[in-house]
Parts: structure tokens; sequence; C-alpha cells
């Protein structure tokens, strides 16, 4: 009977053969696997300290969490980022959008000008900032099952994902109380109703309802 109900379970989660072709399985809705879809500061810093210590390349991955969450970046975006785009001197990087987002110049602070030049120490050849071990870009399926170990290593309670950091970024500056428009030049969103649903859940907005 055991047998019975194993192939059964089996059966249902196999691939289903729809007009004589198969379908693959269906990918699972993210509320079922994570309650939200960003990051807090604190699990951000967690990564970070989970990553310098990952492996080989932990510097190189901390300073690609680091960047991500800073700058908002989506995962494409870090990795076709190149020396040419940051002036470590000034301190200024030009951020380049995707999905038709607007460009701007964002400034780089201390911490991610002293990760970025012990990088660039240590891949003086290539022009991308984040290489892969055979020191060519590393691709957007790396980044993402990097960061998924990262997550697990640091122990967070759900899965993570690349594009938590830069939702974590955005309920963060909201949080702040920084001004929508700049929030929304900052991410590169062309329309502001992508960057209205931070403000919209900020919970500092209910802090004067108790005073207790």
């Amino acid at each position: 009977m055991g047998q019975i109900i194993r192939l059964a379970t089996r059966r249902s989660a196999s691939p289903i053969a729809q007009n004589g072709k198969v379908s693959p399985p269906r990918r699972r809705k993210n509320v079922e696997t994570r309650s939200r879809e960003y990051l807090t500061p604190a699990e951000v810093q967690q990564l970070l300290k989970a990553a310098a210590r990952s492996g080989r390349y932990g510097q190189r991955d901390k300073t690609l969490i680091m960047l991500t969450y800073r700058h908002a970046l989506r995962v494409s975006e870090a990795v076709s980022l190149r020396w040419d785009q940051i002036d470590l001197q000034a301190g200024l990087m030009a951020v380049t959008r995707a999905k038709n987002g607007v460009a701007s110049t964002h400034p780089v602070r201390g911490p991610e000008l002293r990760e970025l030049r012990e990088l660039c120490r240590q891949w003086p050849d290539s022009p991308y900032v984040f290489c892969s071990e055979r020191g060519g870009p590393m691709t957007t399926s790396n980044v993402r099952k990097l960061i998924a170990r990262i997550g697990q290593e640091a122990k967070l309670p759900f899965p993570v994902h690349p594009h938590q950091l830069r939702h974590a970024l955005g309920y963060y500056l909201a949080n702040k109380g920084e001004d929508t428009r700049a929030i929304q030049h900052y991410m590169g969103h062309k329309n502001i109703r992508h960057t209205a649903r931070y403000t919209e859940l900020a919970p500092d907005r209910f802090k004067s309802f108790f005073r207790d």
C-alpha cells in the first residue's frame, strides 16, 4: 500500500502531457515560499556577513550584494556592470537600467569604494566588475544560485533571491522618509506608481496612531 501511495504522489508531481506535449512542472507562487518580497536592513547585514565567509570568492560576493542593495540593481544590471561605469577617484557610478528604466549617476560611498578597489586588484584584467572563475562576466543564473545559497548560510527563514535586495532598498528609503520623486529617480522607475508602493507600505506612516 505504501508503494502505491508513493507512486501516486510521484505521478501527481510529474509533468502532465497535454495534446501530446509534456509541460514543465508549474513554478510555485512566491507567496507559497516566502512571506514577503523584500529584506530588512538586518537581514541584508546577515547576507553580507555570510557572503564574506562563503569561500574563495567571498570578497566578490560581499561586494556584489552590497552594490546590488545600495544601488537597487536588478540582477541583469549587476552582471553587466563594467569598470568604465565607475569612477573610483570621484566616488561616482553611472547606473544603466534595464526594462527601459531611467539611467542616473549614483554616489559611491566609502565602504563600497574599499570593496571595489580590492575587487579591482583581484581581477585586474576584466572589464566587468563581477567575474566568474574563468574571468568572464557572471551570469544571472550564477547570481541567483549564489544569493540563494548565501541566504541559506545566513540562516534566513525563507528562500532569498536577488530582486529582494532591490525591494529592500526601496522600503529602506521610504521608511527613512526620503522624497518619493528622489527614490523614483534613484531606482530608475519611469513611472512613479512603481515607486509609490514602497511609500504606501512604509510603517512609519502609522507611528502617530498610538502614543503609549
